[in-house]
């Protein structure tokens, strides 16, 4: 799978400029601050329907006007795809396939695929275990519409449960009709959580593998998934839910679920995120980006688009030529500010347009 071409209008820092990408390494090149990263989030915005960098949509509209667009030409194995989205300071933006709108941002996913992985990206290993969910729902989704209507239904159950404990003083009152979403978010977390297992069981030997290539054999990461609940999760956290209940009254929101599980992280047997080097950490989170290109080959047919921001600089040049060495099996897009000839490539210089 690869990009061939990406339209912005009005999008970030350009006012209107068409980028071409060959089938392999495409290098984007250019000094801080000129837009490098708004090249690599829009086709990622084309793919996934939301932005690594902002959760205000409206933002990638262009300082000064009233509306934005983006445009990616993808090809598949066997068709090509035409993504475009519309974007405006009144209205939520609109989404194409094709030229179809679509109705729901579910029917994007898996329409092309891609993987990004940046500096920050980090605090999927260091941050909080919300990082590493939204890790496994991302990357899941891309090759499951199930599991993100799954994702959608059970959110929208959990906030009608943690509505209904703060709407009475009463928790008798609650009691009379909570059983309704305990058993609905049980029923949806166990499949929620099977997905995921399957998931890690596939992500870690994959992740360790990776790991030990760019680290020449000399760390090894192990891969868990904690889940809340193991045999017969939607019984067990039905239960829970129930013994947890004058708990979750007194909070005013729900402790159980599969809105708490998380990932074990561990390199050469040590907790890698209260232990590991910053170093460690970040080729941590790389090897499980890598992973995630095998993961959706095997489930796909086809690899998908490798988006890397800002990475060389965070390497040293071992590991940098492992990785290049690494990726050369699919489409990649990296930014970076200085670039080496010999490594040779599609090279797109960046210059921010003039205001």
């Amino acid at each position: 799978m690869q990009i061939k071409t990406l339209r912005l209008h009005n999008y970030r820092s350009y006012s209107d400029r068409t980028f071409n990408f060959d089938d392999g390494l495409n290098i984007l090149v250019g000094e801080n601050a000129q837009g490098k990263t708004n090249v690599i989030e829009a086709i990622f915005f084309a793919v996934i329907g939301k932005s690594f960098k902002t959760a205000k949509e409206k933002d990638v509209i262009r300082w000064g006007q009233e509306s934005g667009y983006l445009c990616g030409e993808f090809a598949k194995k066997y068709r090509d795809v035409k993504i475009e989205l519309f974007f405006d300071t009144k209205h939520k933006k609109s989404v194409k396939i094709d030229d179809v709108g679509i109705k729901k941002i579910g029917e994007l996913m898996g329409a092309t695929n891609a993987v990004f992985f940046s500096p920050d990206e980090l605090k999927l290993v260091k941050e909080s275990p919300e990082e590493r969910r939204r890790f496994m729902n991302i990357d899941i989704s891309q090759t499951n519409k199930r599991y993100f209507y799954l994702i959608g239904r059970y959110d929208k159950v959990l906030a009608n449960r943690n509505k209904l404990l703060k709407s009475s003083k009463d928790i008798n009152v609650i009691k009379q009709t909570i059983d309704i979403w305990d058993r609905a978010l049980s029923d949806l977390a166990e499949k929620i959580a099977a997905e995921r297992k399957k998931f890690v069981d596939e992500l870690a030997p994959l992740a360790r593998s990776a790991h030990q290539y760019i680290s020449d054999g000399k760390e090894d990461i192990v891969i868990k998934y904690v889940s809340s609940f193991d045999e017969d999760y939607a019984e067990k956290m039905n239960k829970a839910l129930q013994k947890n209940l004058e708990k979750d009254f007194k909070l005013g929101y729900t402790t159980v679920g599969v809105h708490r599980d998380e990932l074990d992280i561990f390199l050469n047997g040590t907790e890698v995120k209260n232990f590991g080097s910053q170093g460690q950490q970040r080729t941590v989170a790389l090897s499980m980006k890598l992973a995630e290109l095998e993961i959706i080959k095997n489930r796909t047919g086809e690899y998908p688009i490798l988006l890397l921001d800002d990475v060389f600089s965070e390497l040293d040049a071992s590991r940098r030529k492992k990785l290049l060495k690494f990726t050369a099996r699919t489409q990649t897009i990296i930014t970076c500010t200085e670039y080496d000839e010999k490594i040779g490539g599609n090279v797109i210089k960046i210059k921010k347009d003039s205001e």
